[in-house]
């Protein structure tokens, strides 16, 4: 049985990882899988959102695979370990790769340590009731280097991701709501058709326009503010006669009332 699954669900790419028996924790054979997931997804002209989740109620991911490295003990190999930690890809399959279009994570019960980390990797997260979230690899002294300290500031705030990462604690999904950590909260049960509702909303709008605003946001985080609005304009400049399109089918009564957003 594969441990991470690449499925189409109407203008969704749905990749899932598969290995319930371990909360979803990844191990090298699984990161390399995910990687060829959002290859997939890249090179999928009909696939307009990307939604990762994990099997099973239980966990999203419990982060990478602890106790397969310790059961390889002597066996590990430095070398290969360092190559690992160092691919420009990331540790955990693409967490150092940005995507072209949008991706939402939908996240049921456990999302901890790496798996936070992929979850932060995504636009959007869309959690269960039960979900818990945390950088829990804080309590056995291993790093974060799949872009949790970059992502999570951005999200949350200094502050608050300062607090996540130096102590190790668990939030549960109400105050991760109350943080923006998570855009939404559903029914345990209800991550995964949410997830498939909001694609297939954003799956739906003019895709010219929203890419380039979505890459202008991602590309313009960070920046000084004159910087980002150059970069912004000079993004928007390849988009404008698409948007003088919307414009008139707006003037026409096309979109009104937030038709179409699935949101």
């Amino acid at each position: 049985m594969t441990k991470v699954r690449y499925e189409r669900t109407g203008s969704a790419a749905v990749l899932t990882i598969a290995r319930p028996e371990v909360r979803n924790a990844v191990d090298i054979e699984t990161a390399g899988l995910l990687l060829d997931g959002f290859g997939k997804f890249e090179h999928d002209d009909g696939a307009r959102v990307l939604v990762l989740t994990g099997e099973g109620s239980e966990a999203f991911c419990a982060g990478a695979d602890l106790k397969a490295m310790a059961e390889a003990g002597p066996d590990l190999d430095p070398d290969a370990l360092d190559e690992v930690a160092n691919r420009p890809e990331g540790p955990m399959g693409f967490s150092r790769l940005t995507a072209s279009k949008p991706t939402i994570a939908a996240i049921s019960g456990w999302c901890l340590a790496g798996g936070l980390e992929l979850a932060l990797w995504c636009d959007l997260r869309i959690a269960t009731e039960s979900t818990r979230l945390g950088f829990t690899e804080r309590r056995f002294g291993v790093p974060l280097i799949d872009g949790g300290t970059q992502r999570l500031p951005a999200v949350v705030g200094m502050g608050r991701a300062l607090e996540l990462i130096l102590t190790g604690r668990v939030v549960d999904a109400d105050e991760a709501l109350a943080w923006g950590l998570v855009n939404e909260m559903v029914p345990d049960g209800g991550h995964f058709l949410r997830a498939l509702e909001i694609a297939e909303g954003l799956a739906a709008f003019p895709q010219r326009t929203m890419l380039s605003d979505r890459r202008a946001t991602i590309e313009g985080f960070g920046l000084p503010l004159a910087d980002g609005l150059a970069r912004e304009a000079e993004l928007g400049r390849a988009s404008v006669e698409a948007g003088l399109r919307g414009a008139a089918r707006f003037a026409a009564g096309e979109g009104r009332g937030a038709e179409g957003a699935g949101i």
